[in-house]
């Protein structure tokens, strides 16, 4: 009888599942897509219809041009995709921007389409889910929802400006947002600025 071989130690493959929201802001998930072009990161990109609506609205980009910054993409009806499934193995996934709807359908387990279902495999793996919801005002349902979600391990993350970072553009601002969430996967981005590591910009003690 042959030698049974012993378990192999492959490390995890850096797949990063990245969902496009139909909530404004679109740009966040393009950008996100670009930050991690070059990298080692392998990023499988899933985008509802109605963020191929808000993307024709709030930028030039064409859907054919950023589903071509990502390595792999899935039809949002597509529950037969790999991301679907947990034996997948990924890093864990990014919704940028996260509309509420999406964050119901997350929060509830009710998963209607390939982005909320592979949102819902993130949390049973115990995997990273980061919403980057988008919305203002929220009222007590929106907060509930982003609650639920916490209890289950996802980082409920909304794209706000960091002021001490300095920010001059747009960009900067998108950059910054980004920077901080890609920080929770243990990717750093170089440049991002970080508060107290500038000691030049640290007011002087009187």
């Amino acid at each position: 009888m042959a030698p049974i071989s012993g378990p192999s130690h492959k490390p995890q493959p850096a797949r990063l599942v990245i969902g496009i929201s139909g909530a404004s802001g679109v740009i966040f998930g393009v950008r996100l897509l670009e930050l991690l072009r070059d990298t080692v990161i392998e990023t499988h990109l899933v985008m509802s219809r109605s963020a191929e609506v808000t993307l024709a609205y709030e930028t030039n980009h064409k859907t054919k041009d950023v589903k071509a910054l990502a390595d792999r993409c899935y039809d949002i009806d597509d529950m037969a995709a790999p991301i679907s499934s947990g034996s997948y193995l990924t890093l864990g996934m990014i919704v940028a921007p996260c509309s509420v709807k999406s964050l119901a359908e997350i929060a509830s387990g009710v998963t209607t389409t390939l982005l909320s279902r592979a949102a819902d495999v993130t949390l049973k793996e115990r995997r990273r889910l980061v919403l980057m919801v988008r919305e203002t005002p929220l009222h007590a349902g929106h907060l509930k929802n982003m609650l639920a979600v916490t209890d289950m391990g996802g980082v409920i993350a909304p794209p706000v400006p960091a002021m001490y970072a300095g920010p001059k553009t747009l960009q900067d601002v998108i950059d910054q947002n980004l920077a901080r969430v890609l920080d929770l996967y243990g990717i750093h981005l170089e440049g991002a600025k970080r508060w107290g590591e500038d000691a030049k910009k640290r007011p002087a003690e009187s």
